[in-house]
This record gives C-alpha cells, sequence and structure tokens, in this order.
C-alpha cells in the first residue's frame, strides 16, 4: 500500500508519467421487446426483460497527472489481449517516455511474462524495459485509480443496455475523445502519512518491554 501511496506522490515528468491500469467484465444485453420512446411528459419506456449477448472485457488506462485516457473492448481478457494492450501503451500512448510507472492489480494475467505468450523474447524484453511495475495490495484495488476511471465511465457511458461489441467500441471511443479533450485529471489526496493514522489497524503493533 505504502509502495503505491509514494508513486501517487511523485511529481508530474512527462518522461516518466505514472499510468494506472485496469479491466472489468460487461455483459452485452439486447432489449427483449421494443423500447417506447420519448413522448412529451413521459421518458423512455424499456421492459424489464433483455437478452443476453455474451460478456466481454473493458480494458482502462488512465494518467491520473497528465489527463491521458484509454478504453479498449476485447472478446476476452487472457494474457495476450494484455500483452497487447500493454504493448499499445508503450508504443502508441507513450513512445517518447523514459519509463512508464505502471500501477495496477496482481491479477493473473498482469505479468511480464505475459508478454512472452505474445511477442518473441527480444520484443517482449524491449516491452517490459519501458516499464516500472507497481502493484496493488491484495483486496487494495480502491488504490488503483484506474478503477475510478472504470466508475466514471459506467456512470457516464454505461449506464445502459448496450447490446454488441461493436456499438459498445463506438461508444467508449466516443467517451476516450471527450475525456481526453478535457484531459480530465485526478488529484489524489490519501497520502502514506493518511494511511498510518486512519488504517492503523493494518500495521503491526510494537510494544517495549519494561525496565
Amino acid at each position: 500500500m505504502e509502495d503505491v501511496l509514494d508513486v501517487y506522490e511523485l511529481p508530474y515528468d512527462e518522461k516518466r508519467p505514472v499510468v494506472c491500469m485496469d479491466e472489468k467484465p460487461y455483459q452485452l444485453l439486447g432489449e427483449a421487446r421494443e423500447p417506447l420512446p420519448m413522448i412529451p411528459g413521459s421518458n423512455q419506456k424499456i421492459d424489464s426483460e433483455y437478452v443476453r449477448n455474451g460478456t466481454v472485457s473493458i480494458f482502462a488506462f488512465v494518467e491520473p497527472l497528465g489527463g491521458m485516457h484509454h478504453v479498449s473492448v476485447r472478446e476476452h481478457r487472457t494474457a495476450v489481449d494484455w500483452a497487447e494492450e500493454i504493448k499499445y501503451l508503450v508504443d502508441t500512448m507513450y513512445p517518447d517516455a523514459e519509463k512508464i510507472i505502471l500501477v495496477m492489480d496482481n491479477l493473473n494475467t498482469h505479468k511480464p511474462a505475459s508478454l512472452y505468450k505474445r511477442y518473441l523474447p527480444e520484443e517482449a524484453r524491449r516491452i517490459i524495459k519501458k516499464l516500472e511495475i507497481h502493484y496493488t495490495p491484495k483486496h487494495g484495488s480502491w488504490l488503483d485509480i484506474a478503477e475510478i476511471e472504470l466508475n466514471v465511465m459506467t456512470r457516464q457511458c454505461l449506464s445502459r443496455r448496450i447490446d454488441d461489441i461493436g456499438r459498445l467500441r463506438s461508444e467508449l471511443s466516443a467517451w476516450e475523445v471527450e475525456r481526453n479533450i478535457s484531459a480530465a485529471k485526478v488529484n489524489w489526496h490519501f497520502q502514506t502519512s493518511d494511511a498510518r493514522i486512519k488504517l492503523s489497524s493494518l500495521y503491526p503493533i510494537f510494544t517495549t518491554a519494561s525496565d
């Protein structure tokens, strides 16, 4: 926890951007019956029944201090999917960075070894050398700012039924463009000194022997 909090206290450095990533499953839902359109004085009427069209995975990257955002939709959440997303992070989002300080959780696919499942060893190693990885602790997903990004995305863009992956990608692409135009940043306040007080129960208690 303190390792991640120390990362969040680093000053902005465009050559060493701090980037947080997270992913979430999303269920594609279609309408069992055609919704009734809005009319003056009445909202659109949507039937409580729906059609399940499968599940996809949404990957999100956010640079809290730089205001850079990226979301993508994949049919799966395999090691190969993660590896391709990380290559995009390194080569497309931050090609000129000396090092990308990456914060993420300990999901089983979020490992440097995943890059070797997709790329030749030389390429996998090249990508890894651009990264400085910091993992959030177990049960500490609240420390990942990308989780906040996913919550914002859900409220602003996904609080309705979307029935196919193409439409979902189109909607999220438009949302990403808007987020990047506004360069929406995250002002993280919780610091290590706060954790040692407010989360004191997480720390061991030391006692000194009496004389």
